[in-house]
């Protein structure tokens, strides 16, 4: 992948170059991406748009706290497809999403790592 999962620099100015508290914000993002996720798989097999707009719009939001830009994109994404009732699609965007989401873990398992966590 040509594109850092989170563009590191962009987050550390958000946090002011607190990695402490980066750290703790990856760990909160992951630990609420797990929830999100199964409630937009459980809404996407429901077909239930509002609910996929809903959560999509969450999802977005925390990855774009986190400067996870590629995730952002991707919630993005599943968010216009149902902003414009569109399902088809949504499945694979949202296999997407998961790949993302494996990068973001990895990301923060270095990220820990070198800190020394």
């Amino acid at each position: 992948m040509s594109e850092e999962i989170i563009d590191l620099k962009d987050v550390l100015e958000r946090v002011q170059d607190d990695k402490e508290l980066l750290n703790e914000l990856l760990d909160i993002y992951i630990e609420d991406f797990v929830i999100k996720r199964k409630a937009l798989g459980e809404a996407i097999a429901a077909q239930d748009i509002a609910k996929i707009k809903e959560v999509a719009h969450s999802m977005k939001g925390a990855s774009g706290n986190i400067s996870a830009k590629p995730m952002y994109a991707a919630c993005l994404q599943l968010e216009t497809l149902a902003k414009e009732n569109k399902t088809d699609g949504m499945q694979g965007v949202a296999s997407s999403i998961d790949g993302y989401f494996e990068e973001i873990k990895s990301f923060s398992a270095r990220f820990k790592k070198d800190l020394g966590v």
